[in-house]
């Protein structure tokens, strides 16, 4: 169709088209114009039509709308004589549909025109009935010639139905239970059924309490479904259901409530603190656990848990504990766990398994790899690793088997260390083992070192849980409150190794408001407020310290180290260090405050010797300085994780943790304010330092909040 213009217009594919005529160059000819020819519409192509926001589909595909929906197509005019030139084309709609009686309705609808290519729309009207099937197909009208229709040939009828009932609110009752009511704890799956009087129903949205939203779909609609819930912890919880229809219609929501029990205790427990000489571990669950001769109970527990003793194996073919019976049942969830301290990490060993015919089901242990030794969880053919044990040093580590998820998962101190999937433990059974694993006719992978309080459960032990049995509770070594000194030393308030302080280092006093009013009495002292309480340690930057004189933290076991700090200068010139502890030759590690990077920083050494490069290896910004109240710092190593993190103010951030999966041994005493400088020292501290504590053992993340605050955290 060709439309003459009275100016230019822009067409498809940006062409430009001058009074709608052809120019006799473009014919070939010069100087001669020719007619027109008209070409015909495109017949539309299905994929090209819509019903709302779904495609054009008929029968059991067909589209289901809560209103009565928007009809749209893409329609094509091919160029008038001029290849590449647009054309104006409207659409033609026409909908169909029988009526209560009977009879056929049809109603046809004109579009405005548009460019071809473009999608043109049609507002289906109110009119249409609900609950009906209605047809439509549209065809393309250039003003001269028609095109098909849409049906026509290999095209197809497009067809809706406007839904205007939403479906019944859903019967929802727990899985399997005869009375409708439901019974389940922590760690075990709780299953529910969902169901609709609705035969529309296409899928159910559904969320438990403080859970997100998910959807499930029956398997024909108007189905029953299966809504699976892993409870997290013990107390009120409450399901709440929505049906929705093929149109999206949501139906009233269902609400069923139910109480969630404690989690089970373990089908088996050994705590492993038997007496000295004992052949046979008792068991506080589950059968008593035969030793062999490599086997020595009465060994160290790790501090700060309830356990008063471990059992040390030797690593020879003798050290194992076994009760000679299986306590995993095979393809179904589980959790093993235990406390363990390795005496080497240069060789894969076991801490615990469990045997089947010539292999084992699982097994839960250390790993070597090229990288440095893991700790490791092996199940049904996945493996995962983590964390860094350290020789000498403890870690909680526990593994868990989800055969819902198929998904297996290692905790190291309470941390999930990795996560695989697809697990599938082997069906074949056999006895429990401690310290070793089966191999063929015989064991390997044999433990070398000290476990204690294995556990194994009969279903998901989740990450709370996974938390609480790796507690172990800091054990403070020092705390100085820094506000008052005699003869040049503070006193601890543990009323352990006091702080002797060196020269340019002073205790400050806050102001005493007891018999006057500051701002109202002019006699009234002018004296800075103390950072924490009513006193701190003030330095002068260039010989101010304290220091214990003595060894304080274990720096190649789990540690806690806090300050309060307040920098004297708004813009230091120099790093400063607030705490260090030295090696032989330069510091284990420091905390200290770089102007250079706006930030406080840990700086470690790759090796104790003279002129050791150091490294930081964590740091947090803080580019506004420290205020009024200073800002509270914390380290805290982590021995079973391998890993290290600086804390600014109860928080860290990313790049403050790193790993540090050996620590090296420190032999000098707790320094404050300065840091070591070759023979002597440097990096002298200007400003303000008050409640230092230090802490056997790693503090966890809401202990730390309370660091700096004139308490022990361990103690609220």
């Amino acid at each position: 169709m060709n439309i003459v213009r009275s100016r230019p217009y822009r067409a498809a594919r940006g062409r430009l088209v001058v009074g709608g005529l052809v120019s006799a160059a473009l014919l070939g000819v010069p100087g001669t114009a020719h007619a027109a020819t008209n070409l015909p519409p495109h017949q539309p192509l299905v994929q090209d039509l819509r019903t709302g926001t779904g495609p054009c589909a008929a029968g059991d595909e067909r589209t289901y709308m809560a209103s009565a929906p928007a009809l749209s197509a893409v329609l094509h005019d091919p160029a008038d004589d001029a290849p590449g030139t647009g054309n104006w084309v409207t659409g033609e709609f026409e909908t169909w549909w029988t009526d209560a009686a009977g009879t056929e309705q049809r109603r046809t609808h004109t579009t405005y025109r548009a460019l071809s290519g473009d999608a043109v729309t049609w507002q289906v009207p109110d009119e249409v009935p609900a609950n009906t099937v209605v047809s439509w197909r549209v065809r393309a009208h250039d003003g001269t010639a028609v095109s098909d229709w849409s049906d026509a040939g290999t095209g197809s009828v497009c067809e809706f139905v406007r839904d205007d009932v939403s479906p019944e609110k859903p019967a929802v009752t727990p899985s399997g239970s005869p009375d409708g009511q439901y019974r389940g704890s922590v760690g075990e799956y709780a299953r529910f059924t969902a169901d609709s009087p609705s035969d529309d129903v296409v899928a159910y949205r559904y969320d438990f309490l403080g859970g997100p939203s998910l959807t499930v779909r029956p398997a024909v609609p108007g189905g029953p479904v299966t809504l699976t819930h892993l409870p997290l912890s013990a107390g009120p919880n409450r399901l709440n259901v929505v049906a929705l229809d093929r149109a999206g219609r949501v139906s009233p929501t269902a609400a069923y409530e139910f109480m969630v029990d404690e989690g089970r205790a373990p089908v088996a427990h050994w705590a492993l603190s038997d007496a000295s000489g004992s052949a046979t571990a008792a068991a506080q669950a589950g059968p008593a656990a035969e030793a062999g001769s490599g086997v020595t109970f009465g060994a160290d527990a790790p501090r700060g848990t309830s356990l008063t003793s471990t059992a040390a194996l030797d690593g020879s073919r003798h050290g194992y504990l076994t009760p000679n019976a299986p306590v995993v049942a095979p393809g179904k969830s589980f959790a093993v766990s235990a406390w363990a301290r390795p005496a080497r990490t240069d060789l894969n060993m076991t801490v615990a398994a469990q045997d089947a015919g010539a292999d084992a089901a699982f097994t839960l242990g250390l790993r070597t790899r090229d990288e440095g030794p893991h700790w490791s969880f092996a199940v049904g053919g996945v493996r995962v690793t983590g964390g860094a044990p350290q020789t000498g040093a403890w870690a909680h580590v526990l593994g868990v088997y989800d055969a819902e998820t198929g998904h297996a998962r290692l905790y190291v101190n309470g941390h999930e260390a990795g996560t695989a999937t697809k697990a599938a433990p082997s069906a074949t059974t056999g006895a429990f083992q401690i310290g070793r694993a089966r191999n063929g006719d015989g064991y390997r992978d044999r433990w070398h070192g000290e476990i204690g309080d294995v556990r194994a459960h009969d279903r998901v032990v989740v990450p709370a849980e996974a938390t609480r049995l790796a507690d172990r509770k800091a054990a403070l070594v020092g705390r100085w409150a820094l506000e008052t000194a005699t003869d040049g030393v503070s006193p601890a308030q543990s009323g352990g190794e006091p702080l002797t302080l060196g020269p340019g280092a002073t205790i400050h006093r806050g102001p005493d408001y007891s018999s006057c009013f500051p701002g109202l009495d002019p006699d009234c002292p002018d004296v800075p407020n103390a950072l924490v309480g009513d006193g701190h340690l003030q330095l002068d930057g260039s010989t101010g310290y304290a220091t214990t004189g003595t060894t304080l933290v274990d720096t190649t076991e789990s540690f806690t180290v806090g300050v309060v700090v307040r920098i004297a200068d708004a813009r230091p010139d120099r790093p400063m260090t607030v705490l260090s502890q030295a090696g032989r030759y330069t510091d284990i590690f420091k905390v200290r405050y770089d102007p250079a990077a706006y930030a406080w920083q840990l700086v470690m050494p790759r090796r104790d010797e003279p002129g050791a490069p150091e490294t930081v290896v964590s740091q947090i910004a803080a580019p506004r300085g420290d205020g009024d109240h200073g800002n509270r710092l914390a380290v805290v190593r982590d021995a079973g994780t391998g890993r290290i993190t600086l804390y600014l103010n109860g928080q860290t951030a990313a790049g403050a943790t790193a790993s540090l999966p050996d620590g090296l041994p420190s032999t000098g005493a707790l320094q404050i304010g300065r840091a070591k400088a070759g023979d002597g020292w440097g990096e002298y501290l200007r400003g303000d330092v008050d409640e230092v504590q230090v802490y056997a053992g790693a503090l966890r993340d809401r202990d730390i909040q309370a660091l700096g605050t004139g308490t022990d955290p361990c103690l609220c």
